[in-house]
């Protein structure tokens, strides 16, 4: 009998999370000033976040920078919660992602005894094309483990 092989389940939602040595009021900032959050995700936005409206720029990332970075901001809540849309692992300029459903990223933030915890969720890719899911959510997956460390030693370096 010749076995059945199925592709392993992606799972919907990546999260990540880490504790940052600073005050909430400073990783808020460098979330949510655009300079700031592309200084440390390395993509140069060309406005400030503004609820309901696309942010974009050149991502500035090696090897990426053929790449424009395309999010939808969704909610701005002061020193708690960002979120925004995006075509996860969108890379290819020849691909039109308008009409894919986008992934939702939030991060919501908490005061420590030490500072902030930080949480990281991007979810949705159960609805990412069969052909792209799997590479986005790994790629993605990898690229939040980096980008949580980078956040982190941005807001340290910069108090």
């Amino acid at each position: 009998m010749t076995p059945i092989h199925t592709e392993d389940r992606i799972a919907d939602r990546i999260e990540k999370q880490i504790e940052i040595n600073a005050p909430v009021s400073r990783v808020w900032r460098a979330l949510t000033n655009h300079d700031e959050f592309g200084a440390w995700f390395r993509v140069k936005l060309e406005s400030p976040f503004t609820v309901g409206e696309e942010a974009h720029g050149p991502i500035t990332w090696p090897g990426y920078e053929h790449v424009t970075f395309r999010a939808v901001v969704q909610a701005i809540d002061p020193e708690q919660y960002f979120a925004f849309t995006w075509h996860p692992y969108s890379i290819d300029s020849t691909v039109d992602y308008s009409e894919e459903t986008p992934t939702l990223v939030e991060f919501h933030l908490e005061k420590t005894a030490t500072g902030t915890l930080l949480k990281v969720t991007e979810s949705g890719f159960s609805d990412v094309p069969d052909g792209r899911r799997r590479e986005a959510f790994i790629r993605n997956n990898e690229g939040w483990a980096q980008q949580v460390k980078n956040i982190e030693e941005y807001v340290t370096q910069k108090p």
